[in-house]
Protein backbone atom coordinates (compact mmCIF):
# COMPACT_ATOMS: atom_id res chain seq x y z
CA UNK A 1 0.00 0.00 0.00
CA UNK A 2 3.22 2.06 0.82
CA UNK A 3 4.17 2.02 -2.65
CA UNK A 4 0.50 3.08 -4.55
CA UNK A 5 0.34 6.26 -1.90
CA UNK A 6 4.25 7.27 -3.17
CA UNK A 7 3.16 6.86 -6.49
CA UNK A 8 -0.09 9.10 -6.01
CA UNK A 9 1.91 11.65 -4.51
CA UNK A 10 4.67 11.68 -7.24
CA UNK A 11 2.31 12.01 -9.34
CA UNK A 12 0.67 14.61 -7.86
CA UNK A 13 3.95 16.60 -7.38
CA UNK A 14 4.42 15.95 -11.51
CA UNK A 15 1.02 17.11 -12.53
CA UNK A 16 1.46 20.40 -10.25
CA UNK A 17 4.87 20.48 -12.14
CA UNK A 18 3.63 20.24 -15.24
CA UNK A 19 0.86 22.96 -14.48
CA UNK A 20 4.00 25.54 -13.09
CA UNK A 21 6.07 24.74 -16.20
CA UNK A 22 2.71 25.11 -19.00
CA UNK A 23 1.65 28.57 -17.04
CA UNK A 24 5.10 30.01 -17.49
CA UNK A 25 5.93 29.00 -20.57
CA UNK A 26 2.34 30.17 -21.86
CA UNK A 27 3.69 33.45 -20.28
CA UNK A 28 7.02 33.51 -22.47
CA UNK A 29 4.54 32.79 -25.38
CA UNK A 30 0.65 31.75 -25.47
CA UNK A 31 -1.43 28.92 -24.43
CA UNK A 32 -1.82 26.84 -27.29
CA UNK A 33 2.06 26.52 -27.78
CA UNK A 34 2.26 25.52 -24.11
CA UNK A 35 -0.43 23.01 -24.95
CA UNK A 36 1.14 22.21 -28.12
CA UNK A 37 4.76 21.00 -26.42
CA UNK A 38 2.88 19.87 -23.21
CA UNK A 39 0.88 17.18 -25.45
CA UNK A 40 4.04 16.62 -28.16
CA UNK A 41 6.96 15.85 -25.31
CA UNK A 42 3.70 13.64 -23.34
CA UNK A 43 3.12 11.61 -26.73
CA UNK A 44 6.65 11.20 -27.46
CA UNK A 45 7.67 9.92 -23.71
CA UNK A 46 4.40 7.55 -23.51
CA UNK A 47 4.99 6.27 -27.47
CA UNK A 48 8.61 5.59 -26.17
CA UNK A 49 7.34 3.94 -22.88
CA UNK A 50 4.71 2.08 -25.20
CA UNK A 51 7.50 0.43 -27.34
CA UNK A 52 9.44 -0.55 -24.58
CA UNK A 53 6.89 -1.72 -22.10
CA UNK A 54 4.90 -2.81 -24.71
CA UNK A 55 0.53 -2.75 -25.41
CA UNK A 56 1.18 0.87 -27.16
CA UNK A 57 -1.66 -0.45 -28.91
CA UNK A 58 -4.17 -2.72 -26.56
CA UNK A 59 -6.07 -5.42 -28.09
CA UNK A 60 -9.77 -4.23 -28.87
CA UNK A 61 -8.43 -0.64 -29.56
CA UNK A 62 -9.90 -0.60 -32.73
CA UNK A 63 -13.45 -1.57 -31.65
CA UNK A 64 -13.90 1.42 -28.97
CA UNK A 65 -16.79 3.32 -29.48
CA UNK A 66 -15.82 6.91 -30.56
CA UNK A 67 -16.62 8.96 -27.29
CA UNK A 68 -13.62 6.93 -25.91
CA UNK A 69 -11.60 9.39 -27.95
CA UNK A 70 -12.88 12.09 -26.63
CA UNK A 71 -10.26 12.11 -23.79
CA UNK A 72 -7.54 13.71 -26.00
CA UNK A 73 -9.47 16.76 -27.89
CA UNK A 74 -11.01 17.30 -24.05
CA UNK A 75 -7.25 17.32 -22.85
CA UNK A 76 -6.29 20.07 -25.52
CA UNK A 77 -8.66 22.05 -24.05
CA UNK A 78 -8.08 21.21 -20.54
CA UNK A 79 -3.98 21.97 -20.63
CA UNK A 80 -4.38 25.16 -22.94
CA UNK A 81 -7.38 26.41 -20.76
CA UNK A 82 -4.85 25.68 -17.56
CA UNK A 83 -1.89 27.51 -18.56
CA UNK A 84 -4.01 30.60 -20.01
CA UNK A 85 -5.72 30.68 -16.46
CA UNK A 86 -2.58 29.56 -14.00
CA UNK A 87 -1.11 32.86 -15.73
CA UNK A 88 -3.60 34.94 -14.45
CA UNK A 89 -4.73 33.77 -11.18
CA UNK A 90 -1.55 32.10 -9.83
CA UNK A 91 -0.65 27.91 -9.27
CA UNK A 92 -2.72 27.69 -6.05
CA UNK A 93 -5.85 29.34 -6.84
CA UNK A 94 -6.09 27.46 -9.82
CA UNK A 95 -5.03 24.09 -8.34
CA UNK A 96 -8.20 24.76 -5.85
CA UNK A 97 -10.43 25.40 -8.61
CA UNK A 98 -9.58 22.10 -10.62
CA UNK A 99 -9.44 20.48 -7.47
CA UNK A 100 -13.15 22.08 -6.50
CA UNK A 101 -14.61 21.30 -10.08
CA UNK A 102 -13.12 17.75 -9.92
CA UNK A 103 -14.97 17.02 -6.53
CA UNK A 104 -18.47 19.06 -7.69
CA UNK A 105 -18.46 17.08 -10.87
CA UNK A 106 -17.34 13.52 -9.56
CA UNK A 107 -20.50 13.99 -6.84
CA UNK A 108 -22.74 15.48 -9.96
CA UNK A 109 -21.69 11.97 -11.95
CA UNK A 110 -22.32 10.13 -8.67
CA UNK A 111 -26.17 11.52 -8.66
CA UNK A 112 -26.60 11.14 -11.92
CA UNK A 113 -25.26 7.11 -11.91
CA UNK A 114 -27.39 6.89 -8.54
CA UNK A 115 -24.21 5.27 -6.47
CA UNK A 116 -24.98 5.12 -3.24
CA UNK A 117 -23.17 8.10 -1.40
CA UNK A 118 -23.56 10.11 2.07
CA UNK A 119 -24.79 13.51 0.92
CA UNK A 120 -23.92 14.46 3.89
CA UNK A 121 -20.37 13.74 3.46
CA UNK A 122 -20.32 15.20 0.18
CA UNK A 123 -22.00 18.20 1.03
CA UNK A 124 -19.05 18.48 3.42
CA UNK A 125 -16.71 18.16 0.81
CA UNK A 126 -17.59 20.33 -1.41
CA UNK A 127 -18.32 23.11 1.50
CA UNK A 128 -15.12 22.73 2.64
CA UNK A 129 -13.44 23.41 -0.35
CA UNK A 130 -14.89 26.37 -1.74
CA UNK A 131 -14.76 27.87 1.76
CA UNK A 132 -10.98 27.16 1.39
CA UNK A 133 -11.35 28.99 -1.96
CA UNK A 134 -12.80 31.95 -0.13
CA UNK A 135 -10.21 32.14 2.74
CA UNK A 136 -7.87 31.67 0.17
CA UNK A 137 -8.96 34.71 -2.00
CA UNK A 138 -9.76 36.63 1.03
CA UNK A 139 -6.25 37.03 2.10
CA UNK A 140 -4.88 37.27 -1.28
CA UNK A 141 -7.46 40.69 -1.37
CA UNK A 142 -6.39 41.49 2.16
CA UNK A 143 -2.84 41.21 2.19
CA UNK A 144 -2.44 41.93 -0.85
CA UNK A 145 0.00 40.14 -3.69
CA UNK A 146 1.66 37.01 -1.70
Amino acid sequence: MTVFIFLACLGGVLVGLSRQLNGRLSISTTPLIASFWNHAIGFAALTCLGLVVGGLLPAGAAEAPWYAYLGGPIGVIFVAAGSWVIARIGAVNSALLIIGGQMVTGVAFDYISAVPASFWANAAGIVLIVGGMMVSRRRRKAGGPQ
